[in-house]
């Protein structure tokens, strides 16, 4: 199960920052022992549509927590489980009142509610969020957000009714109930984090109502997309721990959140610094010597295709005690850049993370002081708001949610694995394929595969 205790708030209202401690019973390019050994990881966010192939979720084991397992994260690793991507790819269909539009590896599909709910139960995630009917790249008309509100709590309460198994025995201290479908043991052991929709409160009043009324006592958190909103949750909602997924495009956008009440973040800026060949380099507060309010503002990060690197043998930052900086020089990874090597992005990757990981303790400890409001102003007029603009190709983007960008290079959507090319070809001669090999909308979308 999952618990959180505030520890110190910066104020009396629900809007204000403060300082918590979630516990749990019991990164792009970053191997199980390197994630381990070099960072400080303490959670991943993982989205259902990277695993999702019709007609169901692709399950490597059904055994305990079989989505762990086939990531390859450790047991003390904090495992969250979303039905799409932070930030997410535009589907062209929109949402229904049973499902919701994904992007996956075969194209774009829809996730039914009673899918992601099974999926939730078999990949045993330690925090799943609930579906939200959310329209990414639509426009929200007065009907469509009356829509959103009901859709969003009909799929909150089949999650909550997914996970609410009357229990038959006891196992090891943990409720284990009777699988309905194939007679397996089930621990129901998963914290739901009801998502809070990026519309005003009175759009959403309902859905609201129906969270604090019925459903409050089987959720154990809050998944927001709009950090705005939290100054109208409900006051019942003061204890339970919220998520952002309001994608922060910066450390001054995060500061900003956490002024709301945000306890937890997806940040994809460290993904994207990465990619970028951005070495991040800003600490919180920054400097507090007001002689240098009328100096130039500091830059959030250091552009690594920078040439003027190519014989600096310097760390990414000084005093750094990440892998990167204490085993590598700027001059090693401008080179691995230049070459196009992936170990260059690894190498930044793991120095951003620890710079993230570092901005993070210091916000703590700034609640607890009780500085923060002043700390953030020291912050805002120490660095720049804007991350340094990209100057070089970053890595190959061939996943199949990016368009194509070089000749010879597959489409988007494109088949994933050559299998499937020769089943094609098969089919277009009139042959049938192996039985493992399904395809559909031949002449629609294109083809549907499924490995079974």
């Amino acid at each position: 199960m999952l618990s959180f205790n505030i520890l110190k708030s910066a104020g009396p209202n629900i809007i204000s920052p403060r300082l918590g401690t979630l516990i749990i019973q019991r990164l792009p390019h970053l191997s199980q022992d390197t994630l381990r050994d070099n960072t400080d990881i303490k959670g991943v966010y993982l989205a259902l549509e990277d695993f999702y192939n019709l007609p169901q979720p692709s399950h490597p084991t059904l055994d305990t927590s079989p989505l762990r397992k086939f990531v390859a994260i450790p047991n003390d690793t904090v495992l969250l489980l979303a039905p799409r991507r932070v930030p997410p790819v535009a589907c062209p269909s929109a949402n229904t009142d049973q499902s919701i539009s994904i992007s996956t590896s075969v194209g774009f599909r829809r996730l039914e509610s009673e899918s992601y709910v099974e999926a939730t139960q078999r990949l045993l995630p330690d925090i799943v969020v609930g579906m939200a009917d959310v329209a990414y790249g639509r426009d929200t008309g007065k009907k469509r957000i009356e829509k959103m509100g009901d859709r969003t709590s009909a799929w909150t309460q089949a999650m909550i009714s997914g996970h609410s198994a009357e229990p038959e025995e006891s196992v090891g201290g943990q409720v284990v109930s009777q699988a309905p479908d194939d007679g397996r043991k089930k621990v129901s052991h998963t914290a739901i984090f009801a998502p809070i929709l990026p519309i005003e409160r009175r759009e959403q009043s309902y859905y609201l109502s129906q969270l604090e009324g019925g459903m409050i006592e089987d959720i154990s958190g809050l998944a927001i997309y709009d950090s705005s909103v939290t100054t109208d949750l409900p006051e019942r909602f003061t204890n339970l721990p919220r998520l952002s997924l309001d994608e922060p495009p910066n450390p001054h956008a995060v500061l900003r959140e956490i002024s709301l009440g945000i306890d937890m973040f997806v940040i994809p800026f460290i993904g994207e610094a990465t990619d970028a060949g951005i070495s991040l380099d800003f600490s919180f507060p920054g400097s507090s010597d007001t002689s240098l309010e009328r100096s130039p503002l500091r830059p959030l990060g250091i552009n690594m295709w920078d040439t003027g690197h190519a014989r600096d043998i310097s760390p990414l930052r000084a005093g750094c005690k990440c892998f990167a900086c204490r085993k590598h020089h700027r001059a090693y990874i401008q080179h691995l850049l230049a070459a196009k090597e992936m170990l260059g992005w690894v190498l930044l990757q793991i120095h951003n993370l620890a710079i993230i990981d570092e901005f993070f303790s210091s916000i703590r400890s700034s609640i607890a002081r009780g500085t923060f409001d002043a700390d953030m102003n020291t912050f805002e007029r120490t660095y720049e708001r804007e991350l340094p603009e990209q100057t070089g190709q970053g890595p190959r983007v061939r996943g199949y949610q990016f368009k194509s960008e070089g000749p010879g290079e597959p489409k988007k959507n494109s088949l994933a694995y050559k299998t499937l090319d020769d089943a094609r070809e098969k089919l277009a001669e009139g042959v049938t394929p192996s039985p493992n090999v399904e395809a559909e909308d031949l002449e629609g979308r294109g083809f549907a595969e499924k490995l079974h």
